[in-house]
C-alpha cells in the first residue's frame, strides 16, 4: 500500500525531475545556477566544444544550452562567425544570454526560447551542432537528426554527449547510452562516426558524426 509519505516522495522527485528536463520559475533559476557552477559539468560541457574543432568563421548551434557555458566557449572560438542556441526553458535562455551578454549585444550569439521540433530559420548552412544530454528527450530523435542534417553544410559537424544521470550509472550505462547515439545518427544519415569518453563518475561519452558530402 502506497502511504501518504511515499507518495509525496514521489510527486517531489519527479517535480526534480521535471526541472532538470524544463527548468522553470525560481527552482529553475536556481537550477541554471547550479548547473553551471559543478565543476563537472563545466568540464564536460568545454571537452565536448574542444571535439568539435570550431573555427573563427563557423556558424554553430547548441541545442539545449542550459546556462550557457558551451555557447560562451563557441562565442571566444567562432569569433567571425554566429553562435546560435536554443533551449525550450525561458530560465536557461535568460542565464545563458545574461552570461553571453557582450556577444549577445555584438550580434554574434543568437539565443532562442525553441525546441528541437520546431526549430527557428538559421540563414545559411550550419558547420557544427552540439547537444549536451539533451538528445534521449526528443520525440522521434532519428527525424530530428535528419532535419538537423540537412541543416548542415556538407561535412558539417555534430556532437551527441551523454553523461547518464539515473542511479547507479556505470561506465557500462555510458556505452549503452553512446551506442544509442550512434545507432541514431547512423539512422539518421550521418557518416564518420567515432565515440570519445572523458573520466568523469560516471563517465560521459561524445560520439561525433558528419554530414556526407552529398
Amino acid at each position: 500500500m502506497q502511504t501518504a509519505g511515499t507518495s509525496l516522495k514521489q510527486r517531489a522527485i519527479g517535480y526534480l525531475v521535471g526541472q532538470a528536463r524544463r527548468p522553470r520559475g525560481l527552482v529553475g533559476w536556481a537550477n541554471g545556477w547550479m548547473f553551471a557552477l559543478r565543476p563537472s559539468n563545466r568540464r564536460r560541457n568545454l571537452w565536448a566544444v574542444s571535439l568539435l574543432d570550431v573555427r573563427p568563421t563557423d556558424r554553430v548551434l547548441e541545442i539545449g544550452f542550459g546556462p550557457g557555458i558551451a555557447i560562451a566557449a563557441f562565442a571566444g572560438r567562432a569569433t567571425r562567425g554566429e553562435v546560435f542556441g536554443i533551449d525550450h526553458s525561458r530560465a536557461m535562455v535568460r542565464h545563458a544570454a545574461r552570461r553571453n551578454a557582450a556577444a549577445v549585444r555584438a550580434g554574434r550569439v543568437h539565443l532562442a526560447q525553441a525546441s528541437v521540433e520546431r526549430l527557428p530559420g538559421f540563414g545559411d548552412p550550419l558547420d557544427a551542432v552540439l547537444a549536451v544530454n539533451s538528445a534521449g528527450f526528443w520525440p522521434d530523435p532519428v527525424e530530428r537528426l535528419r532535419e538537423l542534417r540537412r541543416l548542415l553544410r556538407p561535412a558539417g559537424r555534430i556532437a551527441l554527449v551523454s553523461q547518464p544521470r539515473c542511479p547507479g550509472a556505470t561506465s557500462d550505462t555510458t556505452a549503452r547510452a553512446a551506442r544509442e547515439l550512434q545507432d541514431m545518427l547512423t539512422q539518421a544519415g550521418f557518416t564518420d562516426i567515432q565515440v570519445e569518453t572523458l573520466d568523469l563518475d560516471p563517465p560521459a561519452a561524445c560520439v561525433l558524426a558528419t554530414s556526407p558530402a552529398s
